[in-house]
């Protein structure tokens, strides 16, 4: 399960995928595998490795806007994190400085690592190569990672090519096939073949999630995806990440401010409040137990998403 407390749980090496002797990363027949790979989960003591470690972590904007405020958060591999907090809490903010990305003119402050790389510490090249091949970003609207000139095969297709994960005209098309297919599309040859406009909300987040995962990345960060569609896909969508879990070892970061969704994703649950964490253990605890007034609140506010 994922770590909240914050504490070092040790690191691993931080190596790249697994690679033949061409330089390209290893293929095999069953989608899953492309996510095995020999990083080791555990310390020498048997303890679990966390994945992405997050210390102390501040931002602060001019004006001395501070939107995140002493956060410390871990992940193990394969495990979920949901951010969980109403609008202006930080947790975006939290997610896009995991990436990256804090904004024009943030000062970052504390540590995050992941699979022991000290991001802070990444200059912006090295920073890109970490969210095109180890971090996976699945954002609200599917349509801000889809281009709406492209069919949806031909746009997985680049991003296979750009990174030599797969080469040759019938190996990219099985592995865009393939891509679809783990994503959960039904009939992923339509679907290489639609522009994005074709599709419906359901549909274009889940090509937005196959070129999410297509680098088979250690780590998912979902900001809000299930905030644009209707129930039931909502339910399927939150399923497919834990699909994805199972099958092919990825950790979530899931940001939300939906307590259903919080509740449908089994792991641990993070409730942020002005910039700070105010309560944080397992799905299950929190979300029914609640300690911190403030997640009682919330809970009060929407006794459906409470058993």
């Amino acid at each position: 399960m994922s770590r909240t407390d914050g504490s070092p749980t040790g690191r691993t090496d931080g190596s790249g995928a697994a690679r033949t002797d061409g330089g390209r990363q290893a293929r095999t027949e069953e989608a899953p595998a492309r996510w095995a790979e020999s990083r080791p989960t555990t310390g020498e003591d048997g303890s679990p490795r966390s994945l992405l470690e997050i210390a102390d972590l501040a931002v602060t904007y001019p004006g001395g806007v501070r939107a995140v405020d002493g956060v410390s958060l871990a992940v193990e591999p394969g495990a979920a994190l949901v951010l969980l907090g109403e609008s202006g809490s930080g947790k975006t903010t939290v997610a896009r400085t995991v990436l990256g990305l804090p904004g024009r003119g943030a000062r970052v402050t504390g540590r995050i690592r992941l699979a022991g790389t000290e991001l802070t510490a990444l200059d912006e090249r090295a920073l890109s190569r970490v969210r095109e091949r180890r971090i996976g970003y699945v954002p609200q609207d599917p349509t801000a990672s889809l281009d709406p000139l492209r069919r949806i095969g031909p746009q997985l297709a680049e991003v296979l090519r750009r990174h030599r994960i797969a080469d040759g005209r019938r190996m990219v098309a099985d592995e865009v096939a393939r891509l679809l297919t783990t994503a959960g599309i039904p009939d992923p040859d339509r679907v290489a073949r639609a522009y994005p406009h074709e599709l419906s909300g359901g549909l274009r987040q889940r090509a937005a999630i196959a070129i999410a995962i297509a680098c088979g990345p250690e780590l998912l960060i979902a900001d809000e995806p299930t905030t644009a569609l209707d129930a039931l896909v909502r339910v399927r969508i939150l399923d497919l990440f834990a699909t994805l879990r199972a099958t092919c070892g990825i950790a979530l970061l899931l940001v939300t401010h939906d307590l259903a969704a919080a509740r449908r994703i089994s792991g641990d649950v993070a409730v942020m409040r002005q910039g700070r964490v105010v309560e944080a253990g397992p799905a299950e605890r929190v979300l029914t137990a609640p300690v911190h007034t403030f997640t009682a609140a919330l809970l009060a506010a929407d006794p459906g998403a409470r058993r």
